[in-house]
């Protein structure tokens, strides 16, 4: 997946905004990268964002986010429309139920709480199963 790109990079004119977005665009990609391990923070939403910015701001940083080893091939086949792993899909579904369960069994003793975290257990379960999955070899960016 060598210099591979999803839309062409038009800078903005003007350098504050450049950097603005550059700086923007790197907070996402640290949230999206949170949004790994902490189940209810979303991760794609964040790296789309980032993909925005960079795309706006700076050629290389738009390359480095869809070259890069761990998000690359994710946000690339997510754009496009291609989907995510199967693998991709348990891991996220795994942590999400195995997460949520917990705080719902030892850390909320309210019946409303308890719901609402049922709820969003749905709503993502839902949301993550509706995404296409990618049965190609290469679906998880891994390099052979």
């Amino acid at each position: 997946m060598k210099n591979a790109t999803i839309s062409n990079v038009i800078t903005h004119r003007n350098p504050a905004i450049r950097i603005g977005l550059i700086i923007t665009g790197s907070f996402f990609v640290g949230v999206g990268t949170l949004g790994i391990v902490l189940p209810l923070l979303p991760t794609t939403p964040f790296l789309v964002l980032a993909a925005i910015c960079f795309s706006r701001s700076s050629e290389r940083f738009h390359n480095w986010l869809f070259n890069n080893k761990w998000f690359g091939a994710y946000i690339k086949n997510y754009l496009e429309g291609k989907g995510i792993s199967l693998k991709q899909k348990v891991v996220v579904l795994s942590l999400l139920i195995l997460t949520i369960g917990y705080s719902c069994i030892f850390l909320f003793d309210h019946i409303a709480g308890r719901i609402i975290l049922v709820l969003i257990v749905v709503g993502i379960s839902s949301h993550i199963l509706r995404i296409p999955t990618l049965r190609s070899p290469d679906a998880s960016g891994s390099k052979k």
